[in-house]
Formats: structure tokens, C-alpha cells, sequence
């Protein structure tokens, strides 16, 4: 199956006498989880007879692009989906707490961090641009969205044709601010090559892990081989130009990258950078190798940053309390259907 790319929706809407100003109708009722003919003009009197005839079928093949097939309420305010394509396959979206959705962007990932289940079974497929869009629209369908992390399954980076595709419409017929658009990646050069480019320019959110590169290479064993000294530079540099804050993901793992000498390496890196250290308390996984700090370490380590100038905070992965990150409701998915 080939994954639907929203180039391909205004293709065939102009093959049925759309013009410019009907795409962006349909697009923008799309992306707010509205009827495809919603507007303040009648579609009779608004859309070409050709593109009124199309708009059920589209409707139809739009909702089939991503259907909720379980959903799981935490206590926290968020809820994980566990999403199907089209093609039966599935990915995870996040609702998070505050008018925020957490959308995946490829099938599996290529990178295989040491401490996440996502990338255990390797890359499956990319999603198309249209799929990245209708896990945004399925969560509108539930909630008020302002804000769209690329954060969930795959690397951003792996794909990122389809992201900025899908970060394009976001950032305009959606109506999401570009500061809430969080393009989220291990570090790749592609990124500091094209995000720069685009007419919609989202916030970034960088995985560091640890500041010493050969640690980082056994946490993140495929991503690219860039010192992260190089990957702060590249990325300050981003945030200057577009005056967002650099945020800065750190999976806490209790005895490997929690120790003062990761401390002292990120007071060295980060001090007078436009930065926001977010640090994660890693996942628990079934059967993993890595567990989280406690409370009081994780606390004394934000801390700590904070009384060097950096800004530091301890954020909760949303859904702790049904196992529900890093791949968990996928993976149980598909173990219980084998």
C-alpha cells in the first residue's frame, strides 16, 4: 500500500476543477476535524460540481487513513491510542494534558535506542503525509489541539519529505502556532539543512541522552555519528534564527547517565545557550535493561542546572500509570494477536 501524501489530495481535487482557494477549504475542514464541505458558503455555491461529487469518497478514504483502535485514558489527563492505518498496521498516538497531541511518523524506527521498544522490530514502513495529519485530526475529533509533538514512533529525521509536509499544513490551514509544531530527532544534518527552509519553521526538540559520545552511541546505536558538542552548536544556531528555545531530551537511566560527570558536561554545554534541559525518567519496560532514578536523584539533577543558569524540568512520559510508552500498547498488540 502506497502511504497517501497530502500533495496527492490537492492533485486529485484540482483533476475534479478545484482551484486553489477550494483546496484550502477542504484542507482546513480536515484539519479541524470538520466535515470536508464545512464553510461559510454553501458548498453548492462554493465548490465546482466535479469537486462536490468527489467530496464523499475523499471523506471516506480521509477517515480510513487512521482509525482508533484502542484507547486508554491515564490519570494523568492524557489518553494513549493505539492507532490502525490502512494498511492494518498500527502506531501510537498520545492526547497529552493541555491541548497537546503526540503523533508518530514512521512504522518501527530505524534508530533502535537501547532503552526504548519502539525501534526493536526495526523500520516497518514511513507514513505518508496525509497519515501524520490524521492522527492530529483524530485527536481534534476528541479534544482541542494546539500543539503537535513529532514524537511518537520513528525518527522525524528518517522521513522528513512526509513530516515537513505534514508540518506545512499544520502550520497553516490547521491553524497551529509554529512554536507548537515540535520536531523531534536524535540529530541528523538533514534536519539543520531543511527545517530552515520551510515557510512553516516548527520548534525543536533535540535527544542528547548523555554528553559523552561514546555513551551516546551505545544509548542511541544507529542514530548519526555527530559529537554532541557539534549537535548543541547546530542546533543553537536554529534557535537563534527562529527565536524558539532549543529543548533538550534527556531518558533518565538510574547508574548510566545520571552520575555529577553528566552534570558538569551539561552545565559545560548548555550554559549560556537559548535551551530547556527536559529531563525524562525512563519508561519501565518489560524485560529492559535500564531503570529510572528516584524521585530525589531526578529532582536534585534539575536542580542542580537550575542553579547554574540552565533551565531544567522533570516531566512524567504521559500514561505511566497503564505502561503505556515507548512502543508498550503496540508491542502488547501485536503479542496478543500471535
Amino acid at each position: 500500500m502506497m502511504a497517501m501524501r497530502i500533495e496527492q489530495i490537492r492533485s486529485r481535487l484540482r483533476q475534479q476543477g478545484a482551484l486553489a482557494c477550494h483546496e484550502e477549504r477542504i484542507l482546513r475542514s480536515w484539519t479541524r476535524a470538520l466535515p470536508l464541505d464545512s464553510g461559510p458558503v454553501l458548498a453548492e455555491n462554493f465548490f465546482p460540481l466535479g469537486v462536490r461529487s468527489a467530496l464523499p469518497g475523499l471523506a471516506t478514504e480521509l477517515a480510513g487513513l487512521a482509525r482508533v483502535r484502542t484507547e486508554h485514558a491515564g490519570d494523568d489527563g492524557s489518553a494513549r491510542l493505539l492507532v490502525e492505518l490502512g494498511d492494518g498496521k498500527t502506531v501510537e498516538s498520545v492526547l497529552l494534558p493541555r491541548d497537546g497531541v503526540c503523533v508518530s511518523t514512521q512504522v518501527g524506527c530505524a534508530v533502535g535506542c537501547s532503552f526504548c521498544m519502539t525501534g526493536r522490530d526495526g523500520l516497518l514502513r514511513q507514513l505518508g503525509s496525509a497519515e501524520i495529519v490524521a492522527q492530529v485530526v483524530l485527536a481534534r475529533a476528541r479534544r482541542r489541539v494546539r500543539k503537535v509533538a513529532f514524537m511518537g514512533m520513528g525518527e522525524p529525521a528518517h522521513n522528513i519529505d512526509n513530516v515537513l509536509e505534514a508540518i506545512d499544513l499544520l502550520g497553516t490551514a490547521a491553524n497551529i502556532a509554529h512554536k507548537n509544531l515540535v520536531f523531534s530527532t536524535v540529530g541528523d544534518r538533514r534536519v539543520f539543512e531543511r527545517l530552515p527552509q520551510g515557510r512553516v519553521k516548527p520548534a525543536l526538540a533535540l535527544s542528547l541522552h548523555s554528553t559523552r559520545a561514546e555513551l551516546r552511541a551505545q544509548l542511541l546505536p544507529r542514530a548519526p555519528r555527530i559529537d554532541p558538542a557539534e549537535l548543541v552548536a547546530l542546533a543553537e544556531t536554529y534557535a537563534r534564527a527562529t527565536g524558539y528555545p532549543i529543548q533538550y531530551q534527556w531518558t533518565l537511566l538510574e547508574g548510566v547517565n545520571d552520575g555529577d560527570d553528566e552534570l558538569d558536561g551539561i552545565v559545560h554545554l548548555l550554559a549560556g545557550k537559548y535551551a530547556v534541559m527536559n529531563f525524562i525518567p525512563c519508561n519501565d519496560v518489560e524485560g529492559g535493561a535500564y531503570r529510572r532514578p528516584s524521585p530525589q536523584r531526578c529532582t536534585a539533577m534539575a536542580l542542580h542546572l537550575y542553579r547554574h543558569g540552565i533551565l531544567a524540568k522533570l516531566r512524567q512520559s504521559a500514561g505511566q500509570d497503564i505502561d503505556g510508552g515507548c512502543g508498550q500498547l503496540r508491542a502488547r498488540s501485536i503479542a496478543r494477536a500471535a
